[in-house]
């Protein structure tokens, strides 16, 4: 499998690329809708909701918090997590500018 050459797609592509393979993964998802419905949450919650092991969700935490979209806060012996807001409006947008291509181009027949 060859090297992605990142240099030649523009700012937006590589990181809507970064973020949507975040997304790829069902049990991120499942974090991030989780930490979406609940304010806050601490790891073992996420145990016992997801049903995963904890170095599992330890592993998929990093990732997104590695890419800004969660952000965790120490609590006693604990990590609590939750949305990055900021970032998550950040993620929005590239993901609406993306989507919304789709009024331009509409119009016009593929043939």
């Amino acid at each position: 499998m060859g090297i992605t050459k990142t240099e030649l797609f523009s700012k937006e592509q590589n990181e809507l690329a970064t973020v949507a393979k975040a997304f790829a993964h069902p049990a991120r998802i499942a974090i991030l809708q989780f930490l979406l419905e609940a304010d806050k949450c601490i790891n073992g919650e996420l145990v016992n909701e997801l049903g995963l092991a904890q170095a599992t969700i330890s592993q998929h935490l990093r990732e997104l918090k590695n890419l800004g979209l969660i952000q965790g806060n120490i609590e006693g012996v604990s990590m609590s997590y939750c949305i990055n807001p900021e970032k998550w409006k950040q993620v929005h947008m590239l993901f609406d500018e993306l989507f919304n291509k789709i009024d331009n181009s509409a119009s016009r027949p593929c043939s």
